[in-house]
């Protein structure tokens, strides 16, 4: 009886999901594994003088615990999912505050936990949870007033850029004032607003820039030579779109690609740059397309979704992917100054790939055809 029921309960668990988003998920993370073996092989054979495949094998153990996340979350029951937004939130929220703490110090930047066993960057796992409890704020029946709402999720998004900006890591503030804008934007929010507070976080950074030239000089550094190349180093940069017009419409070949040995951390910050040298645009471009196309089908489902949590929740994680992914292209095509950036899914790190995979979890859950409405409510 107990295992009929079992088999009914993922029957049904199945035929609720999005196929189309899923495909699109499964495909990105196959690619990731794909892409992986291609740009860090040499990497740890010839450079870091491990086996050949020691990056590859570390990326495919996260990959498998990333789909367990993706599925358990996906499966999860949405109006228990509901429930555990604010005690999640809150447990990785206190590990981004002991991040300058006890945080691991990495070339300058202060933005991981050292857990042994591999180093978690907790505002990988904080996004798509700062995303929920935005949208959850921002339809909360018992707040009358719209401005109160949006004051209390500004409060959260400064406390989380305070945090960020110390580490510092202003890619990802910027990412997350962007799904932030985004969601209030689509909340309905004046846009009078909206401009009032680009004003001020433009006013804040330009303060603690001048303020504190030492710890956020690099900032200064990086926009300077953005604009203007010749005054600074912009060797990354160059090396990853001089990657990309070589590699062409079709591409060197696997494993043909020089970018991955003359730049450091390619395998993260400029896998798109690696992928179009060695397989050509016109991978690039369907990875792209696959972005493109799961925002889209996420979006379409918040046309048929009443329920205003779910929907600016949709909108919001919908967001965070692409403007990530195109923070990530935009440097590596030399369009927007360095940050740093992983590509979700695709770029090679534990924290990134368990984030994607919360995000590709929720998404999933949110698009299923919701059989337990009544007990969402």
């Amino acid at each position: 009886m107990q295992k009929k029921l079992i088999n009914f309960e993922f029957k049904d668990f199945w035929r609720n999901l999005d196929k189309n988003i899923l495909t699109g998920f499964l495909i990105l993370f196959f690619l990731g594994l794909f892409f992986s073996l291609s740009s860090t092989s040499s990497l740890a054979g010839e450079r870091l003088n491990k086996t050949y495949y020691f990056f590859f094998s570390k990326h495919l153990i996260f990959t498998l615990l990333a789909l367990m996340v993706m599925f358990f979350i996906s499966a999860i029951q949405t109006s228990l999912l509901k429930q555990l937004i604010i005690p999640t939130f809150v447990m990785i929220f206190i590990l981004l505050i002991l991040v300058p703490i006890i945080g691991l110090e990495v070339k300058g930047a202060k933005r991981w936990l050292d857990l042994k066993f591999f180093r978690l960057q907790p505002i990988e796992l904080l996004k798509p949870f700062f995303v929920l409890i935005t949208a959850k704020i921002l339809t909360y029946k018992n707040i009358n007033h719209s401005q109160i709402k949006y004051f209390f999720s500004f409060l959260l998004l400064v406390s989380i850029i305070i945090l960020l900006i110390d580490q510092p890591d202003l890619g990802q503030s910027i990412l997350i004032i962007g799904s932030w804008i985004a969601m209030v934007f689509v909340s309905g929010v004046n846009i009078v607003y909206i401009f009032s507070f680009l004003i001020i976080f433009i006013s804040f950074v330009a303060g603690i820039l001048f303020l504190m030239p030492e710890k956020f000089g690099y900032i200064i550094n990086r926009l300077t030579t953005f604009f203007d190349p010749s005054k600074g180093d912009n060797f990354q940069s160059t090396k990853a779109l001089d990657a990309i017009k070589q590699g062409g419409l079709k591409g060197q070949g696997m494993g043909e690609g020089i970018l991955k040995d003359s730049v450091p951390e390619a395998h993260t910050d400029y896998i798109i740059a690696i992928i179009s040298e060695e397989y050509g645009s016109v991978v690039s471009i369907l990875i792209i397309t696959i972005f493109l196309y799961i925002s889209f089908r996420i979006i379409k489902n918040c046309v048929s979704i009443k329920e205003e949590f779910l929907k600016l929740s949709l909108c919001g994680l919908a967001s965070l992917l692409i403007f990530q992914t195109f923070i990530h292209i935009g440097v590596n095509t030399s369009l927007l100054p360095t940050t740093g950036m992983t590509l979700p899914f695709l770029s090679y790190g534990g924290s990134s790939l368990i984030g994607s995979a919360i995000l590709a979890g929720l998404v999933l859950n949110y698009t299923k055809i919701k059989m337990d409405l009544d007990g969402y409510n």
